[in-house]
């Protein structure tokens, strides 16, 4: 093995500059992420039409809009043709209706806590619906949830023009939460 000699300074070639890699537009950019973003617009897409209780589709995906017009009073005997069964169910005749978006505690309940909380979310949901004709619209297949309900998007129009969503108000107002699927947790 040679030795180097500490007085001897070597050779070296200078490097070439480095060239900076032309910047892209943003045409270029979005060309080159294209299949990415169609892939994540297939991915939920795909993610809603297959959870439709979920939360409602995009107005290009509803079906017609249905006025509904009644006088709701609370399920049970002798109960009319309109009537709430707990906070995010009601009943038009023989249909049954699932407010898409929200869950409420449930009529069954497993502790006192649950109890009350499913007794005031179906009040507030009498009291909206009782306050003037809303519009319910579905999702464009027309779906149903595993128990048979029609699953529907509650509107109303207000009289300034805008528009109040049923599920949006529950949870604000009505003791609902959001409905995510099948693992909701207790109320207890």
């Amino acid at each position: 093995m040679k030795r180097r000699n500490p007085n001897v300074i070597p050779f070296r070639r200078p490097r070439p500059p480095r060239r900076r890699a032309a910047s892209k537009s943003w045409g270029q950019a979005f060309r080159e992420m294209r299949p990415i973003l169609l892939l994540i617009a297939l991915a939920t897409g795909i993610t809603i039409w297959q959870t439709p209780g979920y939360m409602a589709p995009p107005r290009f995906l509803e079906s017609g809009a249905e006025v509904v017009e009644a006088r709701f009073v609370r399920c049970g005997s002798g109960r009319g043709p309109a009537c709430a069964v707990d906070g995010d169910t009601f009943r038009l005749g023989e249909r049954r209706i699932r407010i898409v978006g929200i869950d409420t505690a449930e009529r069954d309940a497993q502790c006192a806590a649950e109890a009350a909380m499913a007794e005031a979310s179906t009040l507030a949901l009498l009291d909206w619906l009782n306050r003037g004709p809303f519009t319910m619209t579905a999702r464009a297949d027309d779906p149903v949830d595993r128990y048979g309900r029609e699953l529907r998007t509650i509107r109303r129009t207000l009289p300034d023009g805008s528009e109040e969503n049923l599920a949006d108000w529950m949870r604000q107002n009505g003791g609902a939460r959001g409905y995510w699927g099948e693992g909701r947790g207790g109320w207890c």
